[in-house]
């Protein structure tokens, strides 16, 4: 079995980035089959609960108030309209069941309206995972208390490249509040963004931050950028497939029982894109028309897609007892 690590070198790193196409595809394919059932993969639905109004000033999301996207803003949405969300996503096969909520940090208040959606839909018999911006101690466990299985805050992308990104909340805000969610015994599904601009060292530095944590994420959802108009990476120009799919592969190798998740950008993506990163060990995705407010494909298609890879969704994904999106707000 392949070895848990966390104590990644950049320069190994950057060495699996520099692997021929067909040996760092191999690799991780190996690793994969090390660690998982092979041609399964698990399903999430998201739904935004909270939308639009977010004080953050992050250069990728339609939901900042300082960018003009004309998104209107939304209230938290009541609990029945939630779970008719989550009964419908289960109907489609999704076995997870996330909710995220467009806020620099949740209220005390606010977290407890939340809590009572996370256990609704834990009554369901879905996993339950959910994003709310920045958490304090106290929250993440009150979180824990309620029987969350995930919280998500994802690190978007490295260190040195974040300023450029997001300037209203630093990279060690976000790593605190994945500290405390580790702590509380949550479940911290945590990844980035590619596409933003960003350099290949980036994303190694983000890699390296993600697999040098205390613990591995559990979920690390990987999202291809969304340029939206109206935000400040709009004009960016599209990522090389190629980019993409080897980073699915590196994130494979460095945090091998970890699920890869595809998340935002699939609608850009082709099935041969999206088949090759099944391969290179991508074993989760967002199933829905929607990811917050960034399209999605739609379920047929991608039932249609599985059918002729020979794919099967998986039926319940474990969850760990001690344990997006630019698809999340986080």
């Amino acid at each position: 079995m392949t070895e848990l690590r966390n104590d990644w070198k950049l320069e190994e790193i950057q060495a699996l980035f520099a692997l021929p196409f067909n040996d760092l595809m191999f690799k991780a394919h190996q690793v994969y089959r090390q660690n998982f059932t092979v041609n399964q993969v698990q399903i999430s639905t998201l739904l935004s609960i909270k939308t639009g109004a977010c004080p953050e000033d992050c250069s990728y999301c339609s939901q900042s108030a300082r960018n003009d996207t004309d998104l209107k803003a939304e209230r938290l949405m009541p609990l029945d309209e939630v779970m008719i969300a989550a009964q419908a996503a289960k109907a489609n096969g999704a076995t997870r069941f996330c909710m995220g909520a467009a806020w620099r940090n949740p209220t005390d208040k606010n977290l407890e309206r939340v809590i009572e959606m996370v256990s609704s839909v834990k009554d369901l018999g879905m996993e339950t995972c959910v994003t709310l911006g920045m958490l304090t101690d106290r929250q993440a466990q009150r979180l824990k208390q309620a029987g969350l299985d995930y919280y998500n805050h994802n690190l978007d992308t490295s260190p040195e490249f974040y300023g450029q990104v997001i300037t209203t909340r630093s990279y060690q805000d976000r790593l605190d509040t994945l500290e405390y969610v580790r702590n509380a015994g949550i479940n911290v599904c945590s990844g980035g963004i590619l596409g933003m601009g960003e350099t290949e060292r980036d994303r190694a530095r983000l890699l390296q931050q993600l697999a040098n944590l205390k613990q591995h994420p559990e979920s690390v959802p990987i999202n291809d950028l969304v340029r939206i108009e109206g935000t400040p990476l709009a004009a960016n120009d599209k990522l090389d497939s190629l980019d993409f799919i080897r980073t699915i592969a590196v994130a494979r190798i460095m945090m091998p029982k970890s699920y890869v998740r595809l998340s935002a950008g699939r609608t850009e993506m082709s099935d041969e894109t999206q088949a090759w990163c099944f391969f290179a060990g991508a074993n989760s995705m967002f199933y829905g028309e929607r990811l917050l407010t960034t399209d999605n494909p739609d379920e047929n298609h991608d039932m249609q897609l599985f059918a002729r890879l020979g794919i099967q969704p998986e039926q319940s994904a474990p969850v760990e007892a001690e344990a997006t999106c630019q698809s999340c707000p986080a």
